[in-house]
């Protein structure tokens, strides 16, 4: 037993004297190559390794043909250990390599190149996580894109619904100024319908801007589906006899929702106004509501001839007015949309603050605008 702890501690001495030596080296190489440092690493085992049997054979007083085949079998494995060490290291040098050219695609068009050569488990780990980190930045890209073009059209759109209006009631109000204007009265009412037009425009941006920067302010109540429906029905009533158009409630279910009715009822009160100036006399604008799994679904279909597939995408997008079956023009005091392509942007963002969604779908003749809104029951309640 003393022999041993003798042979362990000369093993020890011999191998701490490099072990320390090592640490220092590593700790110099440390913002070097991970190839020197692994190589650095092998050198300071195999001298640990050859310290302490080189002291613990010196102490055994063994004979010089014992000693060489000690000191050769420790060459021999020193030199295996180190060439395998330094294969292991340009191995790795070179996957990081590959993979720091392969993230220099992350965010360009054509998207992340993965590396063609095998990876280490962590490195193929850190190539997962670039080709993800490359996707949500071609998405954020494409989004941004969107909402820049959006943007754009919806200045675009909005200066020229100012204009006209603006135009209309300088031109009354200078023949008002002059004199000129055969009947007053009629020129008041006309200015206070372009002003009140012009008000439902600011009021649609004010909104909308509320919405996108999330400051919308819901009051949540349980209401009945029936008495939503029932008062955007009443309150579209007048245009759709006005337009001729008739309007139906099919199908709707007393399902209750929890949603803030005030919010919920300018929804629907701006599909219906929508629905209706889209749908030609004597057509049919009809509302439904009906429960799907934990959803409340409630849809607003209209007789406008359908949407071109390539615009159902963009239904929603701010600015989005369609083409001229879906822009007929207005009458003075309608509501709904306020002509800057507003409404239906309001009406995913109202739902959405709901934890809903919307969506549009071309049917026989029309289209079918649908809003799902969370039942009660998926609220745990």
């Amino acid at each position: 037993m003393k022999d041993l702890l003798l042979i362990a501690l000369y093993a020890a001495l011999g191998a701490g004297g490099a072990g320390l030596l090592g640490w220092a080296a590593i700790r110099l190489l440390r913002r070097r190559s991970v190839a020197l440092s692994l190589f650095a690493v092998a050198v300071v085992t195999v001298v640990a390794v050859t310290s302490g049997t080189f002291a613990v054979a010196w102490k055994m007083f063994l004979s010089r043909h014992d000693f060489g085949v000690v000191i050769t079998v420790l060459g021999m494995a020193a030199v295996v250990s180190l060439l395998t060490a330094a294969l292991l290291g340009r191995q790795v040098v070179a996957g990081s390599r590959a993979l720091a050219a392969a993230a220099r695609t992350v965010g360009s068009d054509a998207g992340f190149a993965a590396p063609d050569r095998p990876l280490g488990a962590e490195l193929a780990a850190l190539s997962e996580e670039l080709a993800a980190t490359s996707a949500r930045l071609a998405e954020s890209r494409t989004r941004e894109q969107a909402l820049e073009r959006s943007r754009r059209e919806l200045i675009a759109w909005i200066s020229h619904d100012l204009r006209t209006p603006l135009a209309g009631l300088r031109a009354m109000a200078e023949a008002l100024e002059d004199g000129v204007a055969d009947e007053p009265e009629r020129y008041l009412v006309r200015i206070r319908t372009e002003v009140e037009r012009l008000t439902g425009m600011v009021d649609d941006l004010f909104e909308l801007s509320r919405i996108q920067a999330g400051a919308l302010s819901l009051s949540i109540d349980r209401v009945c589906v029936y008495d939503l429906v029932d008062d955007a029905l009443a309150g579209a009533y007048p245009l759709a006899r006005r337009r001729g158009v008739r309007l139906e409630g099919r199908e709707v279910l007393a399902e209750p929702v929890e949603v803030d009715s005030r919010e919920i009822t300018r929804v629907l009160g701006n599909l219906l106004v929508n629905a209706i100036r889209a749908t030609p006399e004597d057509g049919l604008v009809a509302v439904a509501a009906r429960r799907e799994a934990d959803e409340v679904v409630l849809s607003v279909t209209d007789g406008c001839g359908g949407i071109p597939e390539q615009d159902l995408s963009r239904v929603f997008e701010t600015g989005w007015r369609g083409g001229a079956a879906r822009t007929p023009r207005r009458d003075p005091g309608e509501g709904g949309d306020s002509g800057g392509g507003l409404g239906l942007a309001i009406v995913r963002g109202i739902v959405e603050a709901h934890a809903g969604r919307a969506g549009v779908r071309n049917v026989d003749g029309g289209c079918c605008f649908e809003i799902a809104l969370p039942a009660p029951a998926a609220r745990g309640l």
